[in-house]
């Protein structure tokens, strides 16, 4: 198991949507891997694009950095519904290190996925634990945060990143 490298914006990996994931024993090294690089990033989400792996997986902990370790892990996740009610607020990405963007996700949202024991599963996702299974998920559609702002903003949050780089 290793921490692997996190492709960083603009590499066009980052705006290819993922294939499915067919053989989810075949992935196992994957998501170890991927739970060691998210949680030495420090990140709380992370999606197989994001280290190069343009299949349709993503791992999640929302609580660990308060120490209430609840790691998740979603394979060839969809969105079953999310809730009219919505927030907006900072989300940042392990890909676009140094730049915060306001973004207005759905308060809760239900998705179906497949665990990696390969077992369907249904859950309810509700404040920050949505927030971030709808950015992880994006990920999967090719879609970074920036994607989810109005031009004007996309653009002056474009220039910040490159800016830093």
């Amino acid at each position: 198991m290793s921490v692997r490298e996190i492709l960083r914006w603009p590499d066009p990996r980052l705006a290819t949507p993922c294939d499915r994931v067919e053989d989810v024993a075949a992935i196992e090294t994957l998501v170890t891997d991927m739970f060691e690089t998210m949680y030495d990033a420090p990140g709380r989400g992370l999606a197989a694009p994001q280290v190069g792996v343009l299949q349709r997986v993503f791992v999640m902990d929302a609580g660990w950095k308060e120490g209430d370790m609840t790691p998740v892990v979603c394979i060839n996740p969809r969105i079953v519904s999310v809730s009219s009610e919505t927030a907006r607020g900072p989300e940042g990405c392990l890909s676009i290190p140094g730049v915060t963007a306001e973004v207005t996700r759905a308060t809760t949202v239900t998705m179906a996925y497949t665990d990696l024991t390969g077992t369907a599963q249904e859950r309810t996702f509700e404040g920050a634990e949505a927030i971030i299974a709808q950015h992880e998920y994006d990920h999967l559609d090719g879609l970074v945060h920036f994607d989810r702002l109005s031009p004007d903003d996309a653009r002056a949050l474009r220039d910040e990143y490159d800016a830093q780089r």
